[in-house]
């Protein structure tokens, strides 16, 4: 008798398959350029306007700057009138040096320039005006006109005039400069400290210190330095040259 056998029946396995983990990757987010929006058309021609009109206010206040700085220096001066005549004709255009007549007393150049003049003159950085010098200055008696003549005294000197000849401190002045010659007289006077005795070089026809007034100090404006015009008298005003 057969017994009764079994087959063992084959085993299944399951076979599973392992797989990673998933990991997630950083993004990278990457920012696009905003493109810049071009200025309108009225933001530029307000940005124009306002760079031309600070362009031009620098331009104005420089050429200020420069005329103030050159007026200090030097000044024109229209010759009117022919009371220097031969040596200054009416029409003639010049310059004249503010610098030669500055002033160091009044100032804080006072500490600086010494002061070799006595204590009733100007102290003048330059030495101040000299005899024989062309120079402009303030009319005494008319403040709102500008006088040009010839410095003959200076400050403490004796002046006198006789039959119009100048004599300073009792010798007669050679003035070769002279063609037209005064015949008034002068009495004697001593110029007071800080003033100067001025002619015109046309003596019958002038207005000056002869008349009685003496020039201060304080109303000096500077030598007469360069005749520019017309073209045929253009060049530097040659100094007066006195017989010692």
């Amino acid at each position: 008798m057969q017994g009764d056998h079994t087959t063992p029946a084959p085993t299944w396995t399951a076979t599973t398959t392992a797989t990673e983990p998933l990991v997630a990757e950083p993004v990278e987010h990457v920012e696009q350029p905003v493109a810049e929006q071009p200025p309108s058309a009225g933001e530029s021609r307000g940005d124009s306007a306002r760079s031309l009109v600070w362009e031009i206010v620098q331009t104005v206040l420089l050429t200020i700057a420069i005329f103030l700085a050159v007026r200090s220096v030097v000044q024109n001066f229209r010759v009117e009138g022919a009371s220097m005549d031969p040596t200054l004709h009416t029409g003639q255009y010049l310059l004249i040096n503010k610098v030669l007549y500055a002033r160091a007393d009044g100032t804080f150049l006072e500490r600086v320039v010494p002061d070799a003049t006595p204590n009733d003159q100007p102290n003048f950085i330059f030495g101040g005006p000299q005899r024989g010098d062309v120079i402009v200055f303030q009319s005494p008696g008319q403040a709102d006109k500008d006088f040009i003549k010839r410095v003959i005294g200076l400050p403490g000197e004796t002046v006198r005039i006789v039959d119009g000849t100048v004599f300073i401190n009792g010798k007669p002045l050679d003035e070769p400069y002279l063609t037209h010659h005064a015949t008034y007289d002068f009495e004697q006077k001593v110029i007071p400290p800080g003033n100067y005795f001025v002619l015109g070089d046309n003596r019958p026809n002038s207005s000056d210190s002869h008349l009685g007034w003496f020039v201060p100090a304080n109303n000096l404006i500077g030598k007469a330095w360069v005749s520019y015009w017309p073209p045929t008298n253009w060049g530097v005003m040659a100094a007066a040259a006195y017989d010692q």
